[in-house]
């Protein structure tokens, strides 16, 4: 089994969203949430505040430079996430599918990366301390 981020993208403005049913959407989300935790496949997921109470940390020359709110001329926004266990890509993609969002919405599906995408560097360092830490996190949630 594989992990994938269902990464949701808006490019509605916020006026759009000011005059939606906030509890109907909380209530179809809910659904949909529930429907994946049924089905075993969510591993974790959660909405973001709107993009304007952000910072953004651009790295484009010596040293790092902090903006507030949102990137630019943003035209899509990251909205929230899913991160959800399948046994393929295809399988990920149909759960993206089935996410209660309308017109201006896309879901971006991407493979979270495992052990086996840095088996050249298995004796470096910090993949060696990676490991004993998600051991750690394992057995603290235990």
């Amino acid at each position: 089994m594989a992990k994938y981020m269902l990464i949701m993208r808006n490019s509605a403005s916020t006026e759009e969203y000011q005059n939606m049913d906030f509890e109907a959407i909380i209530n179809a989300m809910g659904a949909y949430n529930e429907s994946m935790i049924k089905a075993g496949v969510m591993v974790g997921g959660e909405g973001l505040t709107d993009a304007a109470q952000g910072s953004v940390v651009e790295f484009t020359g010596e040293a790092p430079v902090v903006t507030d709110g949102p990137y630019g001329e943003t035209h899509e926004l990251f909205n929230g996430y899913w991160v959800v266990e399948t046994a393929t890509k295809e399988e990920a993609v149909e759960w993206a599918c089935r996410a209660p969002l309308g017109p201006g919405n896309k879901i971006e599906v991407r493979r979270v990366t495992d052990e086996s995408d840095f088996a050249d560097y298995s004796d470096n360092e910090y993949i060696q301390k990676e490991k004993e830490w998600r051991a750690q996190e394992a057995a603290a949630a235990e």
